[in-house]
């Protein structure tokens, strides 16, 4: 028995040595320990090498008070060398300060999981992010809507291969630099496929729309890089037969898609208010995905959604991700993920 414990862990250092010489990752994993809950922090607008180090410093007690993944939400904030055009602001975060947030994770037996908002969500407000900035003719409402006015946000052109050539060139960067083995790619509040304003999709089937971007970024993530695809899972629930509404749920056709994309992409399914059931959960479980639920500042709401989820006992229920959506002063103690963290343990 002995004698096959230590072929195996040979077989097993030789495959990760031939890995590390082809330039190769190692598969998706499970999570962050094999049969752990995971306990996992979303965060954003730590978007230059200052903040990450002051970030760094508070990595210790996050662990210490039990989160063991971090979704860092980078999108164009990183010196990328690909596309240099497409950096936002002034000096964004480089490799270097990438690599030692990275050290300092794994030192904390945190796993570290790289945002990078995809297919919508290319811009706030009246800014339009670098993308779209850069190469207009890659909107998928070119020219319209001025200013960014009667929109939520603007979404990149889905049927356009040349989006994929510069995107995941971005997303290769951001994988090795921070040597991530899980990437979230958004697709969350996608509203204008199909739009009238949009010469490439107007008229056509939404759901056919959002499962080819799905399954092209899957594609090469997955397939390609060997990364683990985490998503939102907004855009895949049925508003018509879950009420959850047009911002948690799909009221323009794309909800179809989640016949068609593969299931081994973990489904981050946001509730920021309070409910008394959140039928999408068992949905997705018995679709065959596993599921990261997502609970924001409401702390009641959170405890009810944590509940709910652990209720299911489903061994593809993997746990909770507490978001912010903001630079919070005291990220150690946010109320909602204290309070949380006592239930997941």
């Amino acid at each position: 028995m002995r004698t096959k414990s230590y072929i195996l862990i040979l077989l097993m250092v030789i495959v990760q040595m031939s890995c590390a010489r082809l330039g190769l990752r190692r598969g998706p994993v499970i999570g962050p320990n094999p049969g752990e809950t995971w306990r996992a922090l979303h965060l954003l607008n730590y978007n230059d090498d200052k903040e990450l180090e002051e970030l760094a410093q508070d990595i210790p007690i996050l662990a210490e008070r039990g989160i063991n993944l971090l979704v860092l939400e980078i999108d164009y904030n990183f010196q990328f060398q690909s596309h240099a055009e497409l950096r936002r602001g002034s000096n964004p975060v480089s490799k270097d300060g990438a690599r030692k947030f990275a050290r300092i994770c794994r030192e904390q037996d945190i796993r570290l999981v790289i945002e990078f908002q995809s297919l919508g969500h290319q811009s706030w407000a009246k800014e339009t992010f670098p993308l779209l900035t850069k190469y207009p003719h890659l909107d998928l409402t070119p020219g319209a809507f001025p200013n960014n006015e009667n929109i939520y946000c603007r979404e990149w052109d889905v049927t356009n291969p040349e989006v994929y050539t510069i995107v995941f060139a971005l997303m290769d960067e951001l994988i090795d630099a921070f040597e991530t083995d899980g990437i979230h790619v958004g697709m969350d509040e996608v509203f204008l496929l199909g739009n009238e304003q949009s010469p490439s999709t107007k008229g056509k089937d939404t759901a056919q729309l959002f499962a080819k971007a799905v399954n092209d970024l899957y594609n090469h993530l997955v397939k390609k890089r060997g990364v683990e695809m985490f998503m939102w899972g907004d855009r895949l629930i049925d508003a018509n037969k879950i009420d959850y509404g047009e911002w948690e749920a799909a009221l323009n056709g794309t909800h179809p898609a989640i016949d068609n994309i593969p299931k081994d992409i973990i489904i981050c399914d946001w509730h920021y208010e309070l409910r008394e059931t959140y039928p999408s959960i068992p949905m997705f479980l018995e679709k065959g995905f596993r599921v990261l639920p997502v609970s924001w500042r409401n702390t009641r709401a959170s405890h009810e959604l944590i509940k709910y989820s652990m209720e299911q006992e489903n061994p593809r229920m993997l746990g909770h991700l507490f978001s912010t959506w903001s630079r919070m002063r005291n990220i150690t103690e946010y109320e909602p993920m204290i309070e949380g963290l006592k239930i997941l343990k």
